[in-house]
């Protein structure tokens, strides 16, 4: 089922190739939605994973799921036509430096009339990413190292792995090449794997594919703000009228939620309930959308004949 398979997946491919730098959008006042959605078509012959997929077209792996909720996760059946949905709408939030929308699994960085769209990996259950939360860019570092903390050890200990005091800087290192540090305890980092961005893997900090924190480890200043939000619904209403609603899987918040073989419940702000009275909304496409999560954007009021 969907809802079990983007909690618990952890695999992915080893066989990634090129990455697609980031997806980076020409914005103004007015913009609401950005992106457009493409269709890819597995080989007839041959392996193809869904993280090659994935990293190919600047997606995490709970993207692709969520919008081709019955195709394998791990390896999709030759021929299978997937949806490539990159087209977002903005989140609601001020248009400044990095937003980061856990729920949605991707980083906006707005700079100038300009907004670059990441995936990313948060925070496992217990080592949440934090939600909800303003501060701003402290340092950078090149070549990071990793100190693990007294509990990451005893977890590790209790698979029978140990991890040095202090992880030295290089390819190896869980925080892969780049760290761009967030408030005291946090940071948006590389990583040594070739899977991981769109799940929940980390402790705690945001992780993302080498080449886009490099990209975002030369451009982004110090001192820059950086928001941390928590909307799995998104909504907005363009200039020609058209409403749209794009709609993720809420976090799980406890063991419960993870291994539970149904949708987790929405916490519906006041704005959500306001928003879903519209008049001019099809209650029907509303009521689907918000069952099928799929992370693409819906269009409300289609014109009805």
């Amino acid at each position: 089922m969907k809802t079990n398979t983007f909690k618990l997946l952890t695999l992915a491919s080893t066989f990634l190739s090129s990455i697609a730098l980031a997806h980076t959008y020409t914005i103004d006042d007015n913009t609401k939605i950005v992106g457009q959605e493409d269709v890819y078509q597995i080989a007839l012959q041959g392996t193809t994973t869904l993280e090659y997929v994935a990293a190919s077209y600047q997606l995490g792996l709970s993207n692709l799921i969520e919008a081709n909720p019955k195709v394998d996760p791990i390896v999709p059946a030759n021929g299978t036509r997937l949806i490539i949905p990159n087209k977002v709408i903005l989140p609601d939030t001020k248009r400044q430096g990095i937003v980061i929308n856990s729920p949605e699994m991707r980083l906006y960085y707005y700079h100038g009339n300009k907004v670059d769209v990441l995936p990313i990996g948060i925070g496992q259950l217990g080592t949440d990413t934090p939600l909800n939360w303003v501060t701003k860019v402290e340092r950078k570092r090149a070549n990071p190292t990793w100190t693990p903390t007294a509990k990451m050890h005893a977890e590790y200990r209790a698979r029978g792995e140990y991890l040095p005091t202090v992880w030295p800087a290089g390819p190896d290192n869980p925080m892969g090449l780049f760290a761009i540090y967030i408030g005291r305890l946090y940071a948006i980092h590389g990583t040594n794997a070739d899977f991981g961005i769109g799940l929940r893997v980390s402790h705690g900090c945001v992780r993302l594919r080498n080449d886009d924190i490099e990209y975002l480890f030369n451009n982004v200043p110090i001192g820059t703000r950086v928001e941390f939000i928590n909307e799995p619904i998104k909504y907005t209403t363009t200039d020609d009228g058209s409403i749209y609603i794009e709609v993720h899987q809420p976090l799980s918040m406890n063991e419960e939620e993870i291994l539970s073989e149904t949708n987790n419940d929405f916490n519906f702000s006041k704005a959500d309930l306001e928003f879903f009275k519209n008049e001019n909304i099809n209650q029907d496409i509303l009521q689907k959308a918000l069952k099928e999560r799929s992370g693409r954007p819906v269009l409300l009021n289609p014109i009805e004949f």
